[in-house]
């Protein structure tokens, strides 16, 4: 069984697609072992307790700088014996020790088709606005593997969902969230508990 542990800044929305996924034994293989927030306070550590997962705050002001952070939350990551790392949400930029301690180990979901409108500055509502302003007809979701690359890691999976008119960012950003991002990550996740996912050259490959 491998140990997955999911860190959080927010209401925790992914991470409850998550928890509902593995109660309904949709991730065999794997379990949700701990749940880390980089603030207290956050929503999410109240749907971990709800579900009885175990949970912990590294808080982000308690530290001066994005190294010293870094350095606490792989301690925090090591200790609880982290098999795949799931960012549901965080809001954190990691420095690069950590995906390369978890090279092939950290998944993130991003609300666009990567490689458009991702990358430092794209978050949130950001990128269901610049998708609008583009004018795109499809957007969707994607999972992928963290990199030392904002959103440059290797691709696993991602579904398209369409923009439609009269869409506003908060709209938009709810049926990505509907359509894609709640069922994509789980499913990534199961595929890698199972041992389906191989990367090669940079490249994800899902064994179907």
């Amino acid at each position: 069984m491998k140990n997955i542990v999911v860190l959080v800044s927010g209401g925790g929305t992914n991470l409850q697609a998550l928890i509902d996924a593995e109660q309904r034994g949709e991730i065999p293989g794997g379990k949700i072992t701990c749940v880390i927030s980089s603030k207290p306070g956050a929503f999410a550590l109240e749907r971990a307790e709800k579900a009885g997962i175990p949970h912990r705050v590294v808080e982000r002001k308690a530290y001066s700088d994005r190294e010293s952070y870094s350095q606490a939350i792989l301690e925090a990551l090591n200790e609880e014996k982290a098999d795949l790392v799931i960012l549901a949400g965080f809001m954190i930029i990691l420095d690069e020790r950590v995906p390369k301690a978890y090279q092939n180990r950290m998944m993130n979901v991003h609300p666009a088709l990567i490689p458009s409108f991702c990358g430092p500055g794209f978050y949130g509502l950001k990128v269901h606005e610049a998708a609008l302003a583009a004018g795109v007809k499809l957007t969707g979701a994607t999972v992928h593997f963290v990199s030392e690359v904002c959103d440059g890691g290797p691709i696993i999976l991602q579904a398209a969902v369409p923009v439609k008119n009269g869409d506003t960012p908060e709209t938009l950003q709810k049926r990505v969230m509907e359509e894609a991002e709640w069922k994509l990550l789980p499913k990534a996740a199961a595929l890698f508990c199972q041992d389906r996912i191989t990367v090669e050259n940079g490249i994800a490959r899902v064994e179907e």
